[in-house]
């Protein structure tokens, strides 16, 4: 790293921030449990000769605006953290919650936001288990920032992490993609698009229950959901993770006409645009057909599609490809700096 100081860039989920936590943060701290690098760490536990797993996360949200359309930064801190746990295949039982408010915030728009937390909370079927709540002078933060932690327990079979790809593995996909990212900054700039762009904010371990109860355990490798940097930088994650290659088909990705258009207007890659309600799934090709109808059975995966396969990497080297309509491949690299600010 040749900075000597921190940027935007290095929380933006791209290659800057994978540097900082790969270089200076996880070596620094010295844990196996973090080594991994999932969005959720596995502890096991051994009590009276049976052993437990349970899942746990952290994470904060620091969202600009604070209110945008399809939800909030309370609904996103939930729904965040409880998809966390599900793409290690944990059950969501509860959450902790730690608030930071601006004097001077408005208590309307506080009451707004308890109220959406509770919301998402109780669709989600876990509990607000604890928190805290500090408030700092005028100035030192932006109305309000949310640190969360969750909990889960991961049922016996279940064996998902970022590691566990195979060459031949399926992707697919659960829905449009961009969605998030581009109401965010619709919102923040007042873009004013004809057709309105909305985050598609939610929680998604029902849906991801759905899909244990309809295929193997075993046949599921690999489960992210791609929030900053979206779709092309979780992908060189799990690449890095598991040594593949990865290679998606561009005509295959979903992208809903009103994100796309947006996208053309700035400027940016929809597969480099947040996400917030989506998950990318690595499964056995055996049984990836079986895995997408159980999806799009789901509300929340209507639009799912299978949009690339795993395979081995040339000369070791792990990469992720995309496959354009004319047949030919380009590489697909990690967000490189700061393309949207403040998106959770």
């Amino acid at each position: 790293m040749k900075q000597d100081y921190i940027l935007l860039a290095h929380g933006s989920g791209g290659k800057l921030m994978h540097d900082l936590i790969e270089k200076k943060i996880a070596p620094s701290l010295k844990s196996d449990l973090l080594s991994v690098l999932d969005d959720s760490c596995e502890i096991p536990i051994v009590a009276e000769k049976r052993n437990f797993r349970i899942a746990f996360t952290t994470d904060s949200y620091v969202v600009k605006p604070i209110f945008f359309p399809g939800g909030d930064i309370g609904k996103l801190a939930v729904a965040g953290t409880v998809n966390d746990l599900a793409m290690k295949g944990a059950i969501p039982l509860a959450v902790s919650l730690a608030f930071i408010i601006e004097e001077g915030m408005p208590l309307n728009e506080l009451e707004i936001i308890l109220e959406s937390i509770s919301t998402t909370a109780k669709s989600a079927g876990v509990e607000i288990a604890t928190g805290d709540t500090k408030v700092v002078e005028r100035g030192s933060a932006d109305r309000i920032f949310i640190n969360t932690s969750g909990i889960g327990i991961i049922p016996e079979g279940r064996d998902v992490s970022g590691i566990n790809v195979k060459p031949g593995d399926a992707v697919i996909i659960s829905g449009t993609v961009g969605d998030h990212g581009l109401a965010i900054m619709s919102e923040r700039e007042g873009l004013g698009l004809n057709i309105p762009v909305v985050s598609d904010v939610r929680p998604l371990n029902s849906i991801i229950e759905k899909l244990f109860s309809e295929i193997p355990s075993n046949a599921i490798h690999a489960l992210r959901d791609p929030t900053r940097g979206g779709v092309a930088t979780t992908l060189n994650e799990i690449s890095r993770q598991s040594n593949v290659t990865i290679v998606i088909e561009e005509e295959k990705v979903p992208v809903k006409e009103e994100v796309l258009g947006a996208c053309e207007i700035l400027g940016f890659d929809p597969l480099y645009v947040a996400n917030e309600g989506k998950f990318i799934l690595f499964v056995d090709p055996d049984f990836s057909e079986k895995a997408l109808t159980a999806i799009r059975n789901h509300p929340d995966g209507k639009d799912a599609q299978i949009i690339g396969y795993a395979e081995n990497p040339v000369n070791s080297n792990a990469s992720v490809f995309v496959l354009t309509p004319l047949g030919t491949r380009r590489f697909l690299t990690m967000l490189t700096g700061e393309q949207l600010p403040r998106i959770c």
